[in-house]
């Protein structure tokens, strides 16, 4: 009776932690680290088959090929089957949701300063 009595690991997101602690400099080297770790080192990029590889270092091993492909798909906003290192840093705030949100305030407090500041003819 497999899985029966497992406990099923909840997704912790740890990007505004580390985000707090390195700032954004910080967290930016270390995401760029994230896609080194993770990208064919051939091709520069993040390839489904790349991720499959180094699935295990980010305990994701037991995915499946199809959620594999979901993953790289979700980033991939120009369509080559791959993710570029841009991808995957804007992917990566995409599913950090409180990130995400502190961005957007930051961004909004950012625009009514400038808004503020601005002389109108």
């Amino acid at each position: 009776m497999a899985g029966i009595g497992k406990a099923v690991p909840e997704f912790q997101d740890l990007l505004p932690v580390m985000a707090e602690k390195l700032g954004g400099e910080g967290l930016m080297r270390e995401l760029c680290n994230g896609f080194q770790l993770l990208m064919d080192k051939e091709k520069g990029v993040i390839t489904v088959e790349s991720l499959k590889s180094n699935a295990a270092v980010l305990g994701l091993q037991d995915l499946r090929h199809d959620e594999l492909v979901s993953m790289v798909e979700e980033g991939d906003t120009d369509g080559d089957g791959a993710l570029s290192e841009m991808e995957f840093c804007v992917l990566m705030f995409r599913l950090s949701p409180e990130l995400m949100e502190e961005s957007q305030l930051l961004l909004e407090e950012f625009l009514q300063e400038e808004l503020k500041s601005d002389t109108f003819y």
